[in-house]
C-alpha cells in the first residue's frame, strides 16, 4: 500500500492494485474563496501539476461536497466516466457536472475487490454549526493482503469516531487535523488535542494527520501537531504527519 499527500485531504492511494484519489481538491493557490477572510483558498500550490496528480487513478472517494474537498478544478480535469463514491444525498449534485458513474454508499460496496465501508462523523461539536456544515462521511477501506484503512474524514473526535475505532481496530487511521474553525464553530475537524486523544485511544494504529496548512481557516500547523507529540511520548513512527507530496509505503 502506497499513499501519497497531495493538498489538504486530496490523497493518491495504491491499495489492492488500485488508484485512489480522495476528496480532490485541483485548483491553483487562491482557486477559492476564503473561509475566514485572511486570504484566499487554497494557500499553497499543488506540490505537483494537476495532471500528474490525476494520472492513473482509477477511482475518487468523496466525503463531502465543500469546496476544499471537490472544487472546480476537480470538476473540469477528472474524466467524466470515472467511478465516483460518495454519501448518500450527494448524488445528484455530482452528476449534475456530468460525472456519469456516481454511487452513494449506504452501507458498504464492493469495487474491484476493495470493500468499502462508509462511516459516520460530526462536522462540528455543537448542533448550530453541524447543521450549517451538513452531513459528512468517512471511509474503511478493505482488500486481501492490505492493512485496514480508517480515513476519518471532516470530523472533530466524537463518540462515533471512537466506537469505531475501539470496534474495527484499524491499522491505518487517516485524520483531519488542522484544528479549523469558523466563526464561533470551536473546532470543525480535529485539532492537536483530539489528535492526541485518538492516537492514545489506539495506540497499536499507524495515525496520518492530514488536511494540514492547506486553509485560512486553519489552525492547527504540522509543526503545533509535532510539538505535543512529542511532549505527550507520541512518536513519529506513530504519528506521521506528512508533507505535500510526500509519499508514505506501508
Amino acid at each position: 500500500m502506497k499513499i501519497q499527500q497531495i493538498r489538504n485531504a486530496t490523497l493518491k492511494i495504491s491499495f489492492a492494485g488500485k488508484t485512489i484519489l480522495t476528496d480532490p481538491m485541483l485548483l491553483e493557490k487562491h482557486g477559492i474563496a476564503s473561509f475566514a477572510g485572511k486570504q484566499r483558498n487554497p494557500v499553497v500550490e499543488l506540490p505537483i501539476p494537476a495532471e500528474d496528480v490525476i494520472r492513473g487513478v482509477e477511482m475518487v472517494l468523496i466525503s463531502h461536497l465543500h469546496q476544499d474537498h471537490f472544487d472546480a478544478g476537480a470538476k473540469e480535469l477528472l474524466p467524466k466516466d470515472i467511478p465516483l463514491f460518495c454519501r448518500p444525498g450527494h448524488e445528484d449534485a455530482i452528476r449534475e457536472s456530468k460525472f456519469s458513474r456516481v454511487t452513494p454508499i449506504d452501507t458498504f460496496v464492493t469495487w474491484e475487490g476493495i470493500e468499502i465501508t462508509r462511516t459516520k462523523g460530526r462536522h462540528a461539536g455543537n448542533p448550530k454549526w453541524e447543521n450549517i456544515l451538513g452531513k459528512v462521511a468517512g471511509f474503511i477501506l478493505k482488500a486481501a493482503n492490505e492493512p485496514l484503512v480508517y480515513w476519518a474524514g471532516d470530523t472533530i473526535l466524537c463518540e462515533a469516531v471512537e466506537t469505531l475505532i475501539k470496534t474495527v481496530k484499524p491499522d491505518i487511521i487517516l485524520t483531519h487535523s488542522c484544528g479549523a474553525v469558523l466563526d464561533d464553530s470551536g473546532p470543525i475537524v480535529m485539532n492537536a488535542q483530539m489528535t492526541m486523544d485518538l492516537c492514545k485511544l489506539m495506540p497499536e494504529a499507524v495515525v496520518i494527520a492530514t488536511h494540514m496548512e492547506a486553509l485560512d481557516h486553519a489552525m492547527v500547523t504540522r509543526k503545533d501537531l509535532r510539538d505535543m507529540a512529542d511532549e505527550r511520548g507520541i512518536t513519529a513512527s506513530q504519528l506521521l504527519i506528512p508533507e505535500d507530496g510526500e509519499i508514505m509505503i506501508f
